[in-house]
């Protein structure tokens, strides 16, 4: 606790007097172009890792950066997609994971979870992921994975949220209209590279190579 409160005097000292601008601004609301969805995992900063600002990213997070498929039962991450989409009209969303997932670890082997009540219930959103992993690999179903897979499983999860997504009706409305994009990405703590896939992939790529044409954009005005 002490680093955080020597945070928060070096924010109000120092950081907030220097964006004080920026901050009046956003204290009569907000206009994020974008909904980043991530693994609530602490070494994940998507603002560090995005080069954001306050104001820029609508964030939300949980364990193994999931999405529930829509259904009539109200949960935080339905409610948090349906006012970003329909209230914020933001126009990108990215599902991020990332390497080393302890989500998707506990995902291999549901009965290493077992005494988790509400962890396990959580995982099971990563099923369709798991048993695609264990098709490819002749691995029974309700077997456990090995950690050899785990890439696999997370790059997985992520083709899958990014379905789950799409059953939201808002969503749903708004990939019809063109007037949403989504995008996969997987983020590598060691290296901080980040490999993505588009909508309607089902391959990861390098950053570099999906977003080329943008990155020329930007050399172009630099």
């Amino acid at each position: 606790m002490k680093k955080i409160v020597k945070g928060v005097l070096e924010f109000r000292q120092n950081v907030y007097p220097k964006n004080k601008d920026l901050f009046g601004t956003l204290a009569d609301g907000q206009s994020p172009d974008t909904l980043f969805i991530t693994c609530s995992d602490s070494r994940i900063d998507p603002n560090l890792v995005t080069g954001t600002e306050p104001g820029d990213l609508f964030i939300c997070r949980n364990a193994g950066n999931i999405i529930p498929p829509h259904s009539n039962e109200t949960g935080g991450m339905t409610a948090s997609i349906e006012y970003a989409v329909a209230v914020l009209g933001i126009k990108h969303i990215i599902i991020c994971g990332h390497t080393d997932c302890g989500a998707i670890k506990g995902a291999l082997d549901m009965s290493a979870v077992e005494g988790l009540p509400h962890v396990k219930e959580w995982l099971s959103h990563t099923r369709s992921a798991m048993e695609i992993v264990r098709e490819r690999h002749d691995i029974a179903s309700g077997q456990s994975i090995g950690h050899e897979h785990l890439n696999e499983a997370i790059e997985e999860n992520v083709l899958q949220q990014v379905q789950h997504i799409r059953t939201h009706p808002i969503v749903a409305a708004k990939l019809a209209t063109n007037k949403v994009e989504i995008h996969g990405w997987i983020y590598n703590i060691k290296n901080g590279q980040v490999r993505c896939c588009r909508q309607d992939g089902t391959e990861f790529q390098d950053f570099e190579t999906l977003y080329s044409s943008l990155i020329e954009e930007i050399n172009n005005e630099a």
